[in-house]
């Protein structure tokens, strides 16, 4: 299975505006998107359909955190596709991740009989969902987004929208002052989201595995800008593992309830429960570390507030 990954870093220059920038972020991952785009035909490398959900959630989140230019009033229709191209793709992924890491890495490990014969559906539900990728990358509304998202965001089509004259300042406004406020405004809500939260609700940490996403992705947006960046997110990783495995234990339950639906073999049954326990036991064994995790992250370094010697230019370009 190959190795390769999405290239992280859009083109992003600090004489841009922020109307320059998020095109060229867009523009980024859209044609990344076109190079995993024949893998995730098929399961041969799961890393097809991975990297494409991962890129129109990418492309999904900078449409969200640059709306205070491009409010959702314009940018709404591109999110919703957005984010029902990454829907399509979900199902193959969660069952390529529960067969490679869940099955894949408890085999041999639990004295329960039923292994075989559980991953062995695993396998079949994998076929129809990848049949389903299938369709979805070979049909027509993948096709129109593929000819009209383009036009969108290579026209700058944002620019012709009514905005108000905040939004228009905003547009306009050198990328690096923006990226600062940005930066500094998702940290926020991370914080608010983390402090005190309550790790046996899972819905509060689910909030904040939210908030740790939208800020990594600004951040990996704004590397080019800003060095020191790749350090910072590197502070975030253990603390996003943590909540990784909490959400792929929530996906897994669900899973496991569409996989043993009608199921009557108790080999199976028992073996689903013991692989359950056995998940939820790793994220409370992560769980012990998650004040050391919280800790860095609060204490990393922040590179935004180190000014570009440019970056608070009046003008642009």
């Amino acid at each position: 299975m190959t190795t390769k990954r999405v290239k992280s870093q859009a083109p992003v220059h600090i004489d841009q505006t922020v109307s320059t920038a998020l095109t060229a972020i867009l523009g980024h991952d859209f044609d990344s998107l076109q190079e995993w785009e024949a893998a995730a035909h098929n399961w041969e490398n799961i890393e097809g359909v991975h990297q494409m959900r991962v890129l129109f959630r990418r492309m999904r989140s900078a449409l969200s955190v640059f709306r205070s230019a491009v409010p959702r009033s314009v940018s709404g229709h591109w999110a919703r596709e957005l984010g029902w191209l990454a829907g399509q793709l979900g199902p193959a992924r969660d069952l390529d991740v529960f067969i490679q890491d869940s099955l894949g890495g408890v085999r041999g490990k639990l004295p329960l009989p039923g292994w075989e014969k559980l991953n062995a559906i695993a396998f079949e539900h994998r076929a129809q969902a990848y049949e389903s990728v299938r369709e979805m990358l070979d049909g027509e509304r993948y096709a129109q987004f593929k000819k009209d998202f383009p036009r969108w965001y290579e026209t700058s089509a944002w620019q012709q929208a009514e905005l108000s004259r905040k939004q228009r300042n905003n547009l306009d406004a050198c990328i690096g002052i923006f990226s600062r406020t940005l930066l500094d405004l998702l940290e926020r809500q991370v914080l608010q989201a983390g402090t005190d939260v309550d790790r046996n609700s899972a819905t509060e940490m689910h909030q904040l595995r939210i908030e740790c996403k939208k800020l990594r992705y600004a951040a990996e947006f704004f590397m080019p800008i800003t060095p020191g960046l790749d350090t910072f997110i590197g502070h975030m990783r253990g603390l996003q593992e943590i909540l990784g495995i909490m959400n792929d234990v929530a996906v897994m339950q669900h899973l496991l309830d569409t996989l043993l639906q009608g199921q009557e073999d108790m080999d199976v049954i028992r073996y689903a429960g013991g692989l359950m326990g056995w998940r939820t036991r790793q994220y409370f064994d992560l769980l012990e570390d998650f004040d050391a995790r919280w800790m860095e992250f609060i204490h990393a370094k922040h590179p935004w507030w180190h000014k570009h010697p440019q970056s608070n230019k009046i003008t642009c370009g």
